[in-house]
């Protein structure tokens, strides 16, 4: 399987996500944000990092990149997409996703392991785990709180499309502790934490992330 990761300028994760992609047994593709095509690519990744210096808002330029309008396109349409951190970002600025991501309430960048439980276990990039699972994945931001108006946030949670939530302290004020959202479907996820950091045991974060990009493997097997 074809699993594209798209690079902007300030991306700073693709490499990563490209390992993560091949250590799961898929075949990463590179695309570029000026890209007028997906060259049939099964699923896309938006990685984490500063796509455009994050100028304006985060992700709020990117979202107007060529590449995005055939991401937007193939994910209306039913192709998986993930965005990591920034790329959550994106997702947003794009309504593929609903809500925004805002600056963290303590107003300072945060860096460390983060332990999430998985509230959802039936998107294409999370069917390799089990609803309740407990994993730990590297969280680094700046704008990573998760804020919607609360008839968005009482529909997410209460038609299952909630994805992960923090555990512990709240790290940067998310509402409902959400670290991550699907859409109705369950083909576009995003995910402030970054799993492609916790792949090996080389990197010291575990192993706990992998199944993200085993799942869509997964779940394009079986589509």
């Amino acid at each position: 399987m074809k699993i594209g990761v798209v690079t902007f300028p300030g991306s700073l994760d693709d490499v990563d996500a490209h390992r993560a992609v091949t250590l799961a047994g898929g075949d990463a593709v590179a695309l570029w944000h000026g890209d007028h095509d997906l060259r049939g690519v099964d699923a896309v990744i938006l990685p984490g990092g500063f796509s455009y210096g994050d100028y304006l808002r985060c992700g709020a330029i990117a979202r107007f990149a060529p590449v995005m309008a055939e991401v937007v396109e193939a994910a209306n349409g039913g192709l998986p997409v993930l965005g990591i951190c920034n790329g959550f970002q994106i997702l947003c600025e794009s309504h593929l996703l609903p809500g925004a991501l805002i600056r963290n309430d303590h107003r300072k960048f945060v860096c460390r392991d983060q332990r999430l439980r998985i509230d959802n276990a039936s998107t294409a990039w999370t069917g390799d785990y089990t609803v309740g699972d407990e994993v730990t994945l590297v969280l680094k931001n700046g704008e990573g709180g998760y804020v919607a108006d609360d008839a968005t946030l009482d529909r997410l949670e209460g038609e299952g499309h909630v994805v992960a939530r923090y555990l512990g302290a709240n790290p940067n004020g998310s509402m409902r502790d959400i670290a991550g959202i699907a859409n109705e479907r369950g083909n576009v996820v995003g995910l402030m934490p970054h799993p492609e950091h916790a792949v090996e045991p080389l990197c010291g974060a575990g192993t706990d992330g992998l199944a993200f990009f085993t799942s869509v493997l997964t779940s394009l097997a079986d589509a």
